[in-house]
């Protein structure tokens, strides 16, 4: 489950594949009843929902299970349709790359940021007087929008084009917050007084490093979903959403204390 999360078109291939074997053994069941025709059109059928299905209970987001969905129609108009020009597949392979291009290279879907969870950082940057704040891998832009004014200053951190592009239209047509085109292992977090990444289990272990390398004494990394692994968290909050969102919360001694700490310890 820890690959899938991490390489969500494997995910996708999965559902495909135990969707093709369910799909063979319903159409044994069914090959009496129905002609040539009416098996192939109800085995695209079982494929295309079952595959849907398996994709939402591999708990990937949502844009892999309409993939899901869409991917045995897809596969049959590609082989079965005339003189299908070939255009549409470039266009199609051009946006999934404009949209999902760091997934591959730093294990990082894109995930979402719910409201409960966006209502949930700006309640936490209230209680901690927070005035700066930056999300790592932000996608759209919802974060980084909602936190940004009353005297705090919200940054987004995104590499992928039309994900940035968007993002940082609706941030210049608001007015708030910023998104810079960047990778997040290159973006300055010595300032900032909370840090909030949405990533997968892959590169927690590398964040936490760069968090603690960087991040200045009493600031907090925040990540939403993914734990640490072997680092306890300073707190906790699970949300009453649908997900049961769990927020974890790192609060960063800084690298002189945290060396300090490390040389004498007790």
């Amino acid at each position: 489950m820890k690959l899938i999360r991490s390489y969500p078109i494997i995910g996708a291939i999965v559902a495909q594949i135990l969707a093709g074997m369910l799909v063979f053994v319903a159409l044994l069941g069914l090959a009496s009843l129905l002609d040539a025709s009416g098996l192939f059109w109800t085995a695209v059928v079982l494929q295309s929902l079952i595959a849907a299905v398996v994709t939402k209970l591999l708990g990937l987001p949502v844009w892999w299970i309409w993939i899901g969905l869409g991917f045995p129609a897809a596969m049959v108009l590609a082989l079965n349709v005339g003189g299908l020009p070939a255009w549409p597949f470039g266009v199609g392979f051009v946006v999934l790359y404009l949209f999902f291009s760091n997934t591959a290279r730093d294990r990082v879907p894109l995930y979402l940021s719910n409201r409960a969870t966006t209502e949930a950082l700006l309640s936490l940057m209230r209680q901690r007087g927070a005035k700066r704040f930056i999300d790592l891998g932000s996608g759209l832009g919802g974060v980084v929008r909602a936190l940004d004014g009353e005297g705090r200053q919200a940054t987004g951190v995104e590499t992928a084009p039309m994900v940035w592009l968007m993002s940082t239209s609706l941030s210049k047509l608001q007015r708030r917050g910023r998104i810079a085109r960047q990778d997040i292992w290159k973006a300055d977090i010595g300032r900032e007084d909370v840090v909030y990444a949405f990533l997968s289990p892959e590169p927690m272990p590398a964040l936490f490093e760069k968090a603690t390398r960087e991040m200045k004494p009493g600031s907090l990394l925040v990540s939403n979903s993914f734990a640490v692994p072997g680092v306890e968290p300073s707190e906790i909050w699970e949300l009453s959403d649908r997900r049961k969102t769990r927020l974890y919360l790192y609060e960063m001694a800084g690298p002189a204390l945290a060396e300090n700490a490390a040389t004498h310890p007790g």
